[in-house]
């Protein structure tokens, strides 16, 4: 299984930077997770994006979807070019609903819903979802193969249900937006580096990226108050290429 980290940041990126993507490739199948503002560019640069086999949409807010917005042009001018002979499977939570509305787009996807408790298959990849805490429906994503285990938090607030969900994973990527003082404030919505890294030792992963960076905050400051925690801890990185076993 591999995981190439397309842009990781939010809720907007840095000069040059992408917001929340991440490639999934196992043998000849490949999932786009979240598809923020610049992600559909930094993806060509590893795959056609015409030869996606799915897009998993963790949540609805325009970090993690507004270059679904932009891909359906190009997905629908392929279509009728017959260089795709059918829609591309999108999954997203339903809710909020006017925003799961807008994501159908003539011949460009099949969107199909996906809630807490759901299994999916696509190709090799099994994928559960379970809810976090955010502003909106927010599901964070248990994705196994015969190679590994990913798990990926999506936005939420600490919360038990993400520990026992992140169990033994081999790579667990999860959102870091805030540090302490953030929590301290009472910032709601989002996990800081600490609380990722506590969940990471608490779960017994093997691996854990932090991941949704503010664009603002110094990441040397996450990295540290992480490191408190769980020394096996990096920062997500774009174009990192990540193998995972």
């Amino acid at each position: 299984m591999k995981l190439t980290i397309l842009g990781c940041y939010g809720p907007y990126p840095p000069s040059g930077g992408c917001c929340s993507g991440y490639l999934l490739q196992e043998k000849d199948c490949s999932v786009l997770l979240d598809c923020g503002n610049g992600v559909l560019s930094r993806l060509q640069e590893y795959i056609d994006y015409r030869k996606l086999n799915a897009i998993i949409l963790s949540h609805l807010h325009a970090d993690h979807v507004s270059d679904i917005m932009i891909m359906r042009y190009g997905l629908e001018m392929s279509y009728n070019a017959g260089l795709r002979h059918e829609p591309l499977p999108l999954y997203a939570p339903a809710d909020p609903a006017f925003e799961f509305e807008r994501l159908s787009y003539k011949n460009a996807y099949t969107v199909s819903s996906i809630d807490c408790g759901d299994t999916l298959q696509v190709g090799p990849f099994t994928m559960q979802f379970r809810k976090g805490v955010h502003a909106v429906t927010s599901l964070a994503m248990r994705i196994q193969s015969l190679s590994g285990t990913l798990v990926y938090s999506s936005d939420t607030e600490n919360n038990s249900s993400l520990l026992e969900f992140a169990s033994n994973a081999d790579l667990f990527l999860c959102e870091a937006n805030y540090h302490e003082e953030d929590i301290n404030n009472n910032l709601p919505n989002h996990l800081s580096a600490g609380q990722a890294a506590q969940i990471a030792s608490a779960a017994g992963v093997k691996r854990l990226f932090l991941t949704h960076h503010h664009p603002e905050r110094d990441l040397q400051v996450s990295l540290s108050e992480a490191g408190k925690f769980f020394p096996q801890v990096e920062l997500a990185r774009e174009r990192l290429i990540v193998d995972i076993y």
